[in-house]
C-alpha cells in the first residue's frame, strides 16, 4: 500500500523524496506572518531608538540567512540553490507585516524557505524586541503563493 505522504514510505517510515526525475524549474513562492505588538514599541522602531540597533535590518539578514539553512532545520528537506530571497516589513498601528519570497531553479519547490525566512525574521524581531515589548505575539505564518514554470 502506498502512502499518500510523500516523505513516508510503503512501511510508514520516514524518507526523503525522490526529486531527481523531476525537471528544473523556476519556482517561486511567498509565505507571510504577523509579529503583534504595542504601539509604543512600533513608535520605537520607527524612531529607530531601540536598544538593539537596526531591528529591520538585523531581521531581514536573519530571515534570508534562515531560508538559505532551511534543509539544516527542517529534516528531510532538501538543499535548494537559491538564487533570490527577499524578506520585506510592514509596520501597522499594532503589528509588523513580515513577508518573504524564495526563487530557485530546482527540482523542488521553495515554499518552506519562504516559510523558514518568515519565521526567523519573526522570532528575531521578537528578541531584538523583547526588552521594552513583553506582550508580543508571532501569529498567522503561512504560505500564500507558489508557482513554477
Amino acid at each position: 500500500m502506498t502512502s499518500p505522504l510523500s516523505h513516508l514510505d510503503d512501511e510508514g517510515q520516514a524518507r526523503m523524496v525522490d526529486v531527481s526525475d523531476k525537471p528544473a524549474l523556476r519556482r517561486v513562492a511567498t509565505a507571510t506572518g504577523t509579529l503583534r505588538c504595542a504601539p509604543e514599541t512600533l513608535a520605537l522602531l520607527r524612531e529607530q531608538n531601540t536598544p538593539k540597533g537596526d531591528v529591520l535590518a538585523a531581521a531581514r539578514i536573519a530571515g534570508i540567512q534562515g531560508a538559505k539553512r532551511c534543509a539544516d532545520l527542517i529534516p528531510l528537506c532538501h538543499p535548494v540553490p537559491l538564487h533570490k530571497v527577499t524578506v520585506d516589513f510592514e509596520i501597522g498601528a499594532d503589528h509588523i507585516g513580515i513577508s518573504a519570497t524564495a526563487l530557485t531553479v530546482h527540482q523542488t519547490g521553495v515554499e518552506m524557505e519562504a516559510l523558514t525566512a518568515v519565521s526567523i525574521a519573526a522570532l528575531t524581531l521578537y528578541d531584538m524586541l523583547k526588552a521594552v515589548d513583553k506582550s508580543m505575539r508571532v501569529e498567522n505564518i503561512r504560505l500564500v503563493s507558489k508557482e513554477k514554470r
